[in-house]
């Protein structure tokens, strides 16, 4: 099941680090990459609710691809 499910990715920046959030929308699962001013990347996996898309966009956070997050995930940025 999990290789047909399409993931959302969001992004927020703030002044000294930028948040990038993988979320599995239908176990409501995901993955945040935090991303320091000097390249220092900490991931960790969440667990989220049905309120999460919400949570989101209430925090100021926007649409990113899978792209970016996955070269960040692999270290390659």
């Amino acid at each position: 099941m999990g290789s047909n499910i399409v993931h959302q990715y969001f992004k927020k920046e703030l002044e000294d680090v930028k948040i990038i959030v993988k979320v599995n929308p239908i176990q409501l699962k995901g993955t945040e990459i935090t991303v320091s001013p000097d390249g220092k990347i900490e991931s960790r996996d969440l667990e989220f609710d049905e309120g999460i898309f919400d949570d989101l966009k209430e925090d100021g956070f926007e649409v990113a691809s899978a792209l970016e997050f996955n070269l960040y995930e692999a270290g390659l940025v």
